[in-house]
């Protein structure tokens, strides 16, 4: 029932009776009522650091972020995040919601030496393919298919900041509507911040806008920090730059309510 009046919000409201229209709303504004947004400097269980909430963002905790992207968007469940940021004037149950995942992977430090030699055309093409196949597996679980249009931001990577952006345009199912999913990796001493921003493709110039703030809002702490690698007791990760971008995040794929 939830889902269905979270869709319902996607429809065209020449689809929908006055009555139906209000009853989306209402159900809408029920969850968002319920929401225990944040604001302030939050700091991050795991004490990889800390992030200080942009002024036009909001932040969710992980366990209402849990609900928001498997209960309420109708993900499979994912292997837990940091929580979500959201734009304080979407929310996360209106037609117009969008938000920055946040999770950490601690997959050892990650060699950037490969970053000026990646063919990300040739990956693009082999991405295509295991998607794919993992869609096949998406189905067989109940869910609906998804395949990789293209990139929608061409993969980049920021060797001062440590910080690598890359796009996909993704369909799920017969939506009318393509979701974008924007990746961002900020890499740690130990692993790498995963921001994964889920919104529809129309709202690409919104997100890309953004993407500075929210960049400057996460601090790792003292001892977190790329530089801060000791070579003699800390462990490098199997995956370079060119790997993270091929990485297999697919089960963390997100769509919104719409898909």
């Amino acid at each position: 029932m939830k889902q269905f009046f979270v869709i319902i919000l996607f429809l065209s409201f020449s689809d929908l009776t006055f009555s139906q229209i209000d009853s989306a709303k209402m159900f809408a504004d029920n969850i968002e009522a319920k929401m225990r947004y944040q604001s302030g400097t939050i700091k991050f269980e795991n004490g990889i650091g800390s992030l200080a909430v942009p002024n036009d963002f909001a932040y969710l905790d992980p366990e209402q972020a849990e609900y928001v992207i498997k209960d309420l968007w109708g993900n499979p469940k994912g292997a837990g995040t940091l929580g979500m940021i959201v734009p304080k004037d979407k929310g996360v149950a209106y037609g117009n919601s969008w938000a920055f995942i946040i999770t950490y992977d601690s997959m050892g430090h990650v060699k950037d030496d490969d970053a000026d030699e990646i063919d990300y055309d040739q990956m693009l093409k082999d991405l295509k393919e295991d998607i794919s196949k993992e869609s096949e597996n998406r189905v067989k679980n109940g869910f609906e298919k998804y395949e990789l249009i293209g990139w929608a931001a061409k993969p980049y990577y920021d060797k001062e900041k440590k910080v690598l952006h890359w796009a996909k345009e993704i369909k799920f199912g017969e939506s009318e509507t393509n979701t974008l999913n924007y990746n961002i990796r900020v890499l740690g001493r130990k692993g790498v911040l995963v921001l994964n921003a889920v919104a529809s493709i129309d709202q690409l110039e919104e997100v890309k806008k953004n993407i500075n703030p929210i960049l400057s809002s996460f601090e790792y702490s003292d001892g977190n920090k790329y530089s801060d690698f000791n070579p003699s007791i800390d462990e490098v990760a199997a995956w370079t730059i060119g790997g993270l971008v091929q990485e297999k995040f697919l089960l963390k794929l997100a769509c919104l309510p719409s898909c």
